[in-house]
């Protein structure tokens, strides 16, 4: 065994137990990420904004922190091959704004995304709820916090006129579900307004994401970035620029500057 493995075995030991700001990410699969996925395989390219880094990890289907590496959400939705999304961009933007790379300052990604839900699927109770809530509940040690849910769904929405005109509704419940089942009543919450839908209610999906005033809420709108040939999932370099906003958003935040972003 060398000594640079051995080096670098005892660094990542040393962040898995360092005190973290944690971001929960979820939603469904443009959250959890199809970029460079064709032909239900990955390709295997992972941009240099999402290479990974010591400073940040990953909190696996096992509750066990490890190195974050694309895919993020490989063992979170296991039903098809997931490929980037926002998540590695988002946290390597925040430790290059924070100037802690090499371990110094360490971010903890919690991802809990899964493809084709409607937000009723995570009303309280529901299974993908009760995972959310006990992901980000066992996140949390050592004196970690969670800065804030990282929000992108709302496609299969679109679908359904009814779905569509509950949705600010039921995002809202939810909001306040989970800030209560957290017990962080001012938990940041950043959300993505729609890039795209499943059906033709998407303007009332973005209307609804768009409109919603809850203290602490913040909007990323995703529309104008670049989609695959599908026409519904973000390509690998638009997750990256949507990371990079969320993380911005995040930032722009915590310093009480920041109100609402469009990505052009």
């Amino acid at each position: 065994m060398s000594l640079m493995f051995i080096m670098f075995l005892s660094v990542l030991v040393v962040t898995c137990n360092a005190t973290k700001d944690i971001f929960i990410l979820a939603g469904q699969s443009n959250m959890a990420g199809l970029g460079g996925v064709y032909n239900e395989k990955w390709d295997g390219d992972v941009p240099q904004e999402c290479k990974p880094s010591p400073s940040v990890l990953r909190l696996n289907a096992k509750l066990v922190w490890e190195e974050a590496r694309e895919p993020l959400h490989r063992d979170i939705d296991t039903r098809i091959s997931w490929g980037i999304g926002p998540g590695l961009a988002f946290a390597n933007e925040i430790v290059r704004m924070r100037g802690g790379g090499g371990g110094r300052y360490v971010v903890g990604l919690v991802p809990c995304a899964v493809g084709g839900t409607r937000i009723e699927e995570w009303r309280k109770g529901s299974r993908l709820y009760n995972r959310l809530v006990k992901r980000s509940i066992k996140s949390v040690n050592n004196g970690s916090v969670i800065r804030a849910l990282v929000w992108y769904q709302g496609e299969s929405d679109t679908v359904r006129e009814e779905d569509a005109k509950a949705y600010k509704r039921r995002m809202e419940r939810f909001i306040h579900n989970i800030r209560s089942d957290l017990k962080l009543p001012n938990l940041l919450v950043i959300q993505v307004a729609l890039a795209s839908g499943d059906g033709k209610f998407l303007n009332m999906v973005r209307y609804a994401q768009l409109s919603i005033k809850l203290p602490n809420v913040r909007c990323v709108d995703a529309k104008g970035l670049r989609l695959k040939g599908d026409n519904l999932h973000l390509t690998s370099m638009s997750e990256v620029h949507l990371g990079i906003q969320l993380a911005h958003a995040y930032l722009a935040s915590t310093n009480h500057h920041f109100n609402y972003t469009q990505i052009s």
